[in-house]
């Protein structure tokens, strides 16, 4: 399956030239032309597996794009950048950059860069792998602490994610809200079963948002709450 690439830059012939080249290599791209652009198609959560962020584009400082994007996504960053800027492109990537490539650069180059931090990347996240929790089309990881639904991230606050990570674990088992509470939040809490209700809502509308139709938490009358069909 395609990688996809957000490319960032404020030439329109450079944003062209580079996409048609991707996607004839078999990538999928998204062209933007400022950094806050970038940032808020980051932040919204859309999938972007490599970003190459232009260094010298007006607007938004090019350090602060970076700085604003490692806030939220861990996603590689490759900076294009002009033959006398080396001091900078040294402070670029001590800011979170994985690489840089100068200008004018050969696109065979640039897809050799992207392909070897991409593979890096996969194998970096092969052991995360193996310890994500899957169903359907929801995925939590324990480690990071995140959720995703349909491929997009789940905003969650601890207590959403520990109750929503517990029902995920076993698929069908019915916990009751003792159960949650104090898997969750602590024996101390057992005695506030009806917050539970008030996660559960914020996970359903949560989830909802993203997909609809996906069969999510459900409530098992007189007993408590199961993630999917209950067994």
């Amino acid at each position: 399956m395609g990688k996809n690439i957000l490319i960032v830059d404020d030439e329109q012939k450079i944003l062209d030239a580079v996409s048609n080249y991707l996607i004839k290599e078999g990538f999928y791209t998204q062209t933007m032309t400022s950094g806050e652009k970038a940032i808020d198609y980051v932040s919204k959560g859309n999938i972007v597996d490599l970003i190459l962020l232009d260094w010298m584009m007006p607007g938004k400082n090019r350090l602060e794009t970076c700085r604003e994007i490692r806030q939220i996504s861990d996603v590689p960053i490759i900076f294009l950048t002009a033959k006398t800027e080396e001091f900078d492109k040294l402070f670029g990537l001590e800011l979170g950059a994985d690489d840089y490539i100068t200008k004018p650069f050969s696109m065979r180059e640039l897809v050799a860069r992207i392909r070897v931090i991409l593979r890096r990347v996969e194998r970096m996240s092969t052991k995360v792998e193996e310890e994500l929790i899957r169903f359907q089309g929801l995925v939590l990881s324990p480690q990071q602490h995140k959720a995703w639904l349909e491929e997009k991230e789940l905003v969650l606050t601890q207590t959403e994610f520990k109750v929503l990570l517990i029902l995920a674990t076993h698929p069908g088992r019915v916990y009751s809200r003792s159960q949650l509470v104090e898997m969750a939040l602590g024996a101390e809490y057992l005695g506030y079963e009806r917050s539970i209700d008030t996660h559960i809502y914020n996970l359903r509308k949560k989830m909802k948002e993203i997909s609809p139709y996906f069969i999510g938490i459900r409530t098992v009358f007189g007993i408590g709450y199961t993630l999917g069909e209950d067994q």
